[in-house]
């Protein structure tokens, strides 16, 4: 299939945000909570389709999280322990870019904590999650998975493009040669952590117009709102200066190259 066109893009982007602002004035006027989970192979495109979710959105209702190597007080807590605080409250929704499922792939493959601590983590979250859903928060879990040699080519697009040389760390490189390393770990994390209550859904985003768009249609199908009635707004009239004046501030201005 054809990439998308960046016009044919653009359009349905459009109508989507349209959506995605009523799915917000739903959850503030409704008290709905939302968790949204985005994990999958690196260069598969979370960051792109969380800004493209984000991008219409209050960040006051719509929270990202991207939390950092933990430190070392939060390496001596429960695994998970760092992630609660995060969870959404009445009204919010919350999007994990990479969340608790770091122990399941990236900490499990690079080494970063013992098989044992891995087992024992899909173990124990399943549990977890039941719990989440039974306090009233809306669970969606997206997978994204890209082709080797997609994932081949964005990698080398970032080594040449001084935007983008941000994205790539020494743990990417070492992370693109143990592909097979993180399919086998992912296909354990499905076993044991696709559940009725908490399912996993992969998007498959080789081409990343088409990717986003697809978990943005999901993503406002899962979700159970209904938009609002809509208000008549007429502006007020503006007040009359009653003489003010625009006085001569002597403040500094950027200039103006353009």
């Amino acid at each position: 299939m054809a990439r998308m066109k960046e016009k044919e893009y653009q359009r349905e982007l459009r109508r989507l945000h349209g959506e995605l602002v009523a799915l917000q004035e739903w959850v503030k006027d409704s008290g709905a909570k939302i968790c949204i989970l985005f994990e999958g192979r690196d260069t598969a495109g979370k960051g792109g389709t969380i800004k493209a979710i984000t991008e219409r959105v209050s960040p006051r209702t719509f929270r990202v999280i991207a939390l950092a190597a933990p430190t070392e007080r939060e390496r001596s807590q429960m695994f998970i322990q760092r992630y609660i605080p995060h969870l959404p409250a009445a009204g919010e929704v919350v999007i994990f870019d990479r969340s608790w499922y770091n122990r399941a792939g990236v900490e499990r493959v690079m080494g970063y904590c013992t098989d044992q601590q891995a087992k024992d983590f899909l173990q124990v979250v399943p549990e977890v999650e039941r719990a989440i859903v039974n306090s009233g928060v809306i669970l969606v879990k997206y997978w994204l998975e890209v082709s080797p040699e997609e994932q081949t080519r964005r990698l080398e697009n970032r080594i040449h493009d001084p935007r983008k040389v941000w994205k790539l760390s020494d743990l990417d490189l070492k992370s693109y040669s143990r592909w097979f390393d993180y399919s086998r770990a992912r296909d354990d994390m499905f076993r044991a952590t696709d559940t009725a209550w908490a399912p996993w859904h992969v998007a498959h985003t080789d081409d990343k117009k088409r990717g986003r768009l697809n978990i943005i249609t999901h993503l406002l199908a899962t979700v159970p709102y209904k938009p609002l009635p809509k208000h008549d707004v007429t502006l007020p009239k503006r007040q009359k200066p009653h003489g003010y004046e625009e006085p001569q501030l002597a403040v500094r201005r950027i200039p103006t190259p353009f």
